[in-house]
């Protein structure tokens, strides 16, 4: 399968330690099978950092996600179990991460999740109100996280 990456910048080699602390499976690296959603991701790093967008594209073998190889945690939908994920790593700010998987694959946060995300951080709604306003959200798009060099050495750049 193709994997893609939106960013300001040709990646050659994947670095973890350049990865950013709560996002929303953790500190690692995040790709989409969308190649829209990056293009987007691109877009929108590039005008942050007065760039120029570029996609990334990446090679792996399904077969990894299912050869037991790897620690893998899989969220098919927004749930419980996924906002409470999501919550615990946007809220950790070392490097010491919440988890030991080496790839989660799972619901993005876009914008409008990550109003509610906010929501639900400090405590204005609670977790039954966070997903039942999830379910009126439309276009759910889903994300890869690599988080161990186990996991990146998986990934063939295209």
């Amino acid at each position: 399968m193709i994997l893609y990456h939106g960013s300001n910048v040709e990646i050659h080699k994947i670095d973890l330690t350049k990865s950013a602390r709560g996002k929303d499976f953790g500190k690692g690296f995040y790709l989409s099978e969308d190649k829209k959603q990056a293009e987007e991701m691109a877009v929108f790093k590039s005008l942050q950092m007065n760039s120029i967008p570029i996609v990334n594209a990446f090679e792996l073998d399904e077969r990894v996600l299912s050869d037991n190889l790897l620690k893998i945690k899989i969220f098919k939908e927004y749930s419980l179990e996924w906002a409470e994920f999501v919550f615990k790593n946007r809220s950790n700010r070392s490097d010491t991460p919440i988890h030991d998987y080496d790839i989660v694959y799972g619901p993005i946060a876009d914008d409008k999740v990550g109003v509610q995300i906010r929501n639900f951080m400090e405590g204005n709604i609670n977790i039954d109100i966070f997903l039942e306003r999830l379910k009126y959200i439309k276009g759910i798009t889903f994300q890869y996280f690599f988080g161990t060099e186990k996991a990146i050495k998986h990934l063939k750049k295209l």
